[in-house]
């Protein structure tokens, strides 16, 4: 649920909140809403003139869906992919005319629900697909569905070689089918030779389904050159900063910044130990500054530096300082010595994501992938969008 601070300048206020006040939490989870849509024409423009949708799974990889869906269709996005039926109905009230494909398929039974809320679904097997003619001829529901081959993942999917004779439905008026796509396996190695089979593939598809829209390429695919967009391209990562392209520089804008603040600052003799199972040891008198967040709001557990394995940075006083120790669920431990006492008060802030700290900069100190993070961040923070 939006909301909107009565209390603030007029600049601020007008970004949208959500999550508890400020005051009453650790962290602060903002999107720059403006960022995404930049970025989202950034893609569009490299795979021209494929169409550009978007991926909004898992509350828009955990940017929030409502007000990144919204500044994406303002921005010209018109067709939005989510994972389940839920994620579509909370899209749908946003959007209204929007098209969205639900890409975790037909739960048993739940046909009906796709034509309640006007989605389609992104169809991965046979009985998926006798279920939704059975329902499309009981209802008279004429709304469409994807088909989804299998060319190389191995997850979900209609195998290829049942495309000749699904493609045969075509010829009949009314078919239901509107777009037919495949996921890449290995777009973000662009060497792997997964990729040309993948794009050769779909070629085949395509000649079996002249007149329905074809899609591959997420966002790394969009960097494999113009064999891999076809009709429609599909980004996820990319739009939220994410990097597309990990083999060069990221083309791509920040979006998020997580920040907390300051609650205590000690200092410790060398020799003495830092947080959980004592896994880091002062050098050096250390002034600690313990910042009010943690690994329940999303913050990686891993992140820290220990005795024996290079962690990772905050911002404090605009130095980039190491966290030291073990991320604790509420509390993390920064190596502040070097910030000037104005910097490192109780109160002051820290940004652990932000000031070029990126999402996979965080996520590779994290040992885990940009998705992991971002769809993990904010669950108990203070929102904010910036548009």
């Amino acid at each position: 649920m939006l909301f909107r601070k009565d209390n603030l300048p007029a600049s601020v206020d007008d970004a949208p909140t959500a999550g508890p006040p400020e005051a009453e939490v650790g962290a602060v989870l903002s999107v720059d809403c403006a960022a995404i849509s930049r970025n989202w024409k950034k893609l569009g423009n490299h795979a021209a003139p494929a169409d550009c949708a978007a991926v909004v799974k898992a509350d828009a990889y955990g940017c929030g869906l409502e007000p990144v869906t919204t500044a994406l269709f303002a921005a010209g996005c018109q067709t939005f992919f989510v994972a389940q039926i839920a994620e579509a109905r909370a899209l749908r009230e946003a959007l209204p005319e929007a098209t969205v494909y639900v890409t975790n398929g037909i739960p048993t039974g739940a046909a009906p629900l796709f034509a309640e809320i006007n989605a389609q679904p992104v169809i991965g097997n046979l009985a998926e697909l006798a279920e939704w003619d059975a329902f499309r001829t009981g209802s008279n529901w004429q709304g469409g569905a994807a088909l989804h081959f299998d060319t190389g993942m191995n997850r979900l999917g209609l195998a290829p070689e049942e495309a000749a004779a699904i493609a045969e439905r075509t010829k009949m008026q009314n078919h239901g089918i509107s777009l037919v796509m495949s996921h890449f396996s290995a777009s973000d190695e662009p060497d792997h030779p997964l990729n040309a089979t993948q794009i050769q593939l779909m070629r085949d598809i395509r000649q079996l389904f002249r007149n329905i829209p074809i899609s591959l390429a997420n966002s790394s695919g969009i960097f494999l050159g113009a064999g891999a967009y076809f009709d429609v391209v599909r980004p996820g990562i990319g739009l939220y900063g994410g990097n597309p392209t990990p083999w060069t520089d990221n083309p791509m804008e920040p979006v998020v910044t997580l920040t907390a603040r300051i609650v205590q600052t000690r200092i410790i003799p060398s020799g003495a130990t830092v947080g959980y199972n004592t896994t880091w040891t002062a050098r050096r008198e250390t002034h600690v500054g313990i910042a009010a967040s943690g690994y329940a709001d999303g913050y990686p557990r891993p992140a820290g530096t220990s005795n024996t394995l290079t962690g990772g940075y905050a911002v404090v006083g605009g130095q980039r300082c190491a966290v030291i120790g073990r991320v604790s669920m509420d509390l993390v431990a920064i190596d502040v010595t070097d910030v000037p006492e104005h910097g490192k008060r109780r109160g002051d802030p820290v940004t652990l994501l932000g000031e070029g700290i990126g999402i996979d900069e965080l996520a590779a100190w994290g040992r885990t992938i940009s998705w992991d993070v971002l769809t993990r961040l904010g669950r108990r923070a203070h929102r904010v969008w910036k548009r």
